[in-house]
């Protein structure tokens, strides 16, 4: 509003006189019906607006209605709680809500010959430690679950060796040893395969535990495992009437468990710097408690292993199935000599070891192969059957000083398109062993594809090379033969046969005939070139002729 029409508002404000004061014109009237008297309101006017206000008498009678009625309630509120003193009331308490219990879950549902099932499958892919373990905390029908004997069958223990120093070593032992006393009892009661890795001091109390809790012990290896005395070996043939397989390789068998410092130890009889080996006394005094019923048998190899084998050959052991004698890393040890007849009485129903390799996928690409040596190495047709039975695109094969590998065996290979054979042996003393006959089979795979062949020291007969040397003749519908080197030094290949290879392969660049001693003097060199070939042709068939 502008500060004119707000002041002449002002100047005409009318405010209505008492009743009574005087008489009352019509527009009297009209602002009383307006704001009557005692409603609390007035009028103001102006030029262009009449307004009805509030007026300040009434608002205190408000006030006082409402502190009236406000002591009113607190009046009745303090009644109320005299009559409530006056008059107690014992209200009924209220029911106790029953206490839910937390929910199990799952697995305390699952049935307990169920829960077997789905742990021995974890244990027989995993082992039963630390999987039983960790199970058993989960819950009680859990616990109850991993505690049978059942699943506890077959067990690997071996103390931390990680930093760990001696000290440090045997208390981790006696604090390992003290968690077995009574766990023996209560897990292990069907243990049937137990196998102790790096114990170093408790092998023994362990062991004692072993003989009195497992009755039903199959199996027992002991890898580097040092204190084990003939009584403890002893010990367990008595208490384990099903025992049947022994593996103490690496392991020390002490000699009455000897004492003082380790300077002194390789005084012992049967001993080494690197400890001390399988007691012999020990071992046999072993098989003979628990011999009619061993099994399998797996020792390492020391200058006492005579008398152990003593006792196998004695038909100590009858059932004795498998053993395996290692050599260790000891390579200045004596070589084990075996009476192989004499085994074979003593122990009838050996077998051959079943670690048998199933074949693998091989080399399908591999197009050459050598494994030359200088001397006789020991690569047989079984290795090489390994190597090559995928490998049917090779084409050079190099076995020069392969001794054992014969014309049979090459001959199974799947290769086709052989180029290069060489079987040459250099520096052999022992002619005796090897073989006599097979080479036809060579040159009948591989005559067409053949560009070199080395036959040099072999030890085929005359007749057998004559055969062999025949199929390079066989060309069908005229066509040439690849063969262009040919190495038969110190062979005893015959004149006519090679009078007849030349002649029946016209690309031959290379021919060794070095000390073959069927062969006119004169004529025993190498030959390079079609030339010399060609010369050395010409003199054998000179050689051949009959005089005139």
């Amino acid at each position: 509003m502008a500060p004119g029409v707000a002041r002449r508002a002002r100047q005409r404000v009318r405010i209505l006189p008492l009743a009574g004061a005087r008489s009352r014109s019509a527009e009297d009237w009209w602002w009383d019906r307006l704001a009557p008297s005692g409603s609390g309101y007035h009028l103001l006017q102006s030029d262009s607006m009449l307004l009805v206000l509030p007026g300040p008498g009434p608002a205190r009678r408000r006030a006082q209605r409402r502190a009236a009625r406000r002591a009113q309630l607190l009046r009745l509120h303090g009644a109320r709680a005299a009559e409530a003193k006056a008059k107690p009331r014992t209200a009924p308490a209220p029911a106790p809500a029953p206490q839910q219990e937390p929910d199990p879950g799952w697995g305390d549902r699952i049935p307990l010959e169920i829960l077997l099932q789905i742990f021995g499958l974890l244990v027989a892919a995993d082992g039963p430690i630390p999987f039983l373990g960790r199970a058993a905390r989960v819950c009680r029908r859990w616990h109850e679950a991993a505690s049978q004997p059942a699943l506890w069958h077959t067990l690997t223990l071996s103390p931390p060796l990680v930093g760990r120093p001696a000290k440090s070593g045997t208390k981790t032992e006696k604090k390992l040893l003290t968690s077995l006393e009574w766990l023996m009892p209560s897990r292990f009661s069907q243990l049937q395969r137990l196998t102790l890795i790096h114990w170093k001091s408790q092998v023994h109390p362990v062991l004692k535990l072993v003989s009195e809790s497992c009755p039903r012990l199959t199996f027992l290896k002991l890898s580097d495992c040092h204190g084990v005395t003939p009584d403890t070996l002893i010990m367990l043939a008595k208490a384990c009437p099903q025992l049947h397989s022994l593996d103490i390789q690496h392991s020390m068998v002490s000699p009455g468990v000897p004492r003082g410092p380790k300077e002194a130890w390789p005084a012992l009889t049967g001993t080494s710097v690197l400890g001390l080996q399988v007691e012999s006394t020990a071992v046999v005094s072993f098989l003979e408690e628990a011999g009619p019923r061993m099994r399998k048998l797996w020792l390492t190899y020391s200058s006492q292993t005579t008398a152990i084998l003593g006792a196998l050959l004695g038909s100590c052991c009858p059932q004795l199935q498998l053993l395996e004698v290692s050599t260790g890393l000891n390579h200045n040890s004596t070589p084990l000599q075996l009476p192989v007849e004499a085994l074979q009485k003593g122990c009838p129903q050996l077998q051959p070891s079943g670690r048998a390799t199933p074949p693998g996928p091989g080399f399908p690409s591999l197009e050459e192969l050598c494994l030359a040596s200088s001397t006789c190495n020991f690569v047989s047709n079984e290795v090489l059957d390994r190597l090559l039975h995928g490998s049917p695109h090779l084409r050079l094969l190099d076995l020069r000083g392969c001794a054992r590998i014969t014309p049979a065996g090459l001959h199974d290979l799947p290769c086709q398109g052989l180029e290069q054979l060489h079987l040459g042996l250099y520096g052999m003393s022992d002619r005796l062993t090897l073989a006599k006959e097979g080479s036809l089979l060579l040159t009948q795979k591989w005559c067409h594809t053949l560009q070199e062949l080395d036959l040099s020291g072999q030890g085929f007969s005359e007749r057998d090379l004559e055969q062999a040397l025949a199929a390079f003749s066989g060309a069908p519908g005229g066509s040439h033969l690849a063969l262009c080197s040919l190495n038969l030094r110190g062979t005893r290949v015959t004149a006519s046969t090679v009078s007849a290879v030349i002649s029946n392969c016209p690309g031959l660049l290379y021919l060794n005939l070095e000390s073959c001693r069927c062969l006119p003097r004169g004529l025993k060199r190498a030959y390079r070139g079609a030339e010399e070939v060609q010369w050395c042709l010409r003199q054998l068939l000179t050689s051949l002729a009959p005089p005139s």
